[in-house]
């Protein structure tokens, strides 16, 4: 067949968007697989390991400093509880992947969960009235439709049949995890079951919902963790936010009051939800960590309330013993002026308080820096 070169064009677009689709769609299946076989293999020691007693209580805390010890990602102690959230909520689901994959699942998965699979799969099918063949190929377009941050949102739905009404929707209406977390919350189960139209309140939702698009789950930080990739090789960054902060991370090294760096766009998760504190530094003098947060905009107070936030996150996580409660540094910038905020932790003792100023750079440092910063950059 002869084709002009806009048929060749399209062609080539075309085959490059099929396998682009492709790949990520087997890329987030072999994800939710390691999950799921994550949590049921932690289920299964729980239940038999030889040396259980040993552990005990501290267990994920043993295998996540062990996994993280060996170079894995994504093994956080708050992630293996989700895995094993998940194999407990959605155990029929290995039987699901194991046909998909051709993997052997009685070599492979462990004989506790081979036992459950059967029974939940029965039970629920008589609840629905429908076949068995009806719910596998319902738990394979779940697998097939949604990420792990979606299943992480369904499985603290305690109803199953609730939770297979937003399983079925989310797929249907091709949501988001932001998408499906606003309709859990706003009880879109509860409200479809009262309302006589249901068909157009569904329809309604939908139309206004925002879509679900395949690089989502790319930058979905448990895929990227999954693949081993850091996450500024998949997020991209204002490239002003980004000079800003690197200058500004050299600035206070270089001021030597005893800042000691510790990461940089920190990844913290709450609630299933991901946030990114900008710096991160633990100072050395003051024993405590100093957050540093850079808005490339004017000062909006919803910006003191997200550091605030942070402040407190480390103050309940990341404290040890002998650590004072963490600073935040808030900088704001606009292209011809500038703020700075400072905000502490609940610091009510004046004494601390001014020794905090002592050793953290004064406002009109910071202020230097940016209108420099700013000068340079624009």
């Amino acid at each position: 067949m002869v084709i002009n070169f806009d048929q060749l064009l399209q062609r080539l677009a075309g085959m490059d968007e099929y396998l682009q689709k492709r790949a990520v769609v087997t890329v987030n299946r072999a994800a939710t697989l390691r999950n799921w076989c994550f949590g049921a293999f932690i289920v299964e020691y729980e239940q038999n390991g030889e040396d259980r007693a040993q552990y005990g209580k501290r267990l994920l805390d043993s295998l996540s400093a062990s996994l993280k010890g060996q170079g894995m990602k994504g093994v956080s102690v708050t992630a293996l509880k989700l895995c094993r959230q998940f194999y407990l909520v959605y155990p029929e689901i290995g039987q699901t992947l194991s046909d998909q994959f051709e993997i052997p699942l009685r070599e492979t998965i462990p004989e506790a969960a081979l036992k459950m699979i059967s029974p939940i799969g029965q039970t629920l099918s008589d609840r629905l009235i429908v076949s068995e063949e009806q719910v596998k190929k319902h738990h394979w377009r779940l697998v097939e439709s949604l990420s792990f941050s979606h299943f992480v949102e369904l499985i603290q739905i305690d109803d199953p049949l609730k939770r297979i009404f937003y399983e079925i929707e989310c797929i249907n209406g091709n949501w988001t995890i932001r998408e499906l977390r606003r309709q859990i919350g706003s009880l879109l189960c509860e409200r479809t079951g009262l309302s006589r139209e249901k068909d157009f309140m569904i329809k309604l939702v939908n139309e206004q919902a925002s879509q679900f698009a395949p690089r989502d789950i790319i930058r979905d930080p448990y895929i990227f963790e999954f693949l081993g990739l850091s996450q500024h090789d998949v997020l991209l960054e204002n490239d002003l936010e980004n000079a800003l902060l690197d200058h500004l991370q050299h600035f206070l090294l270089e001021l030597g009051k005893g800042f000691c760096f510790e990461a940089r766009r920190r990844r913290i998760t709450i609630d299933n939800e991901y946030f990114f504190i900008d710096l991160v530094f633990y100072h050395r003098l003051l024993k405590c960590h100093v957050l540093i947060e850079l808005k490339t905009e004017k000062f909006n107070h919803t910006h003191v309330g997200q550091l605030n936030f942070y402040l407190n996150y480390y103050k309940k996580y990341e404290m040890i013993n002998g650590d004072n409660p963490p600073v935040g540094i808030l900088l704001c910038t606009a292209r011809n002026a500038e703020r700075v905020e400072f905000a502490t932790a609940g610091l009510d003792n004046q004494v601390f308080v001014s020794k905090y100023k002592l050793a953290l750079p004064t406002e009109e440092e910071l202020k230097s820096f940016i209108r420099k910063e700013l000068k340079d950059e624009l």
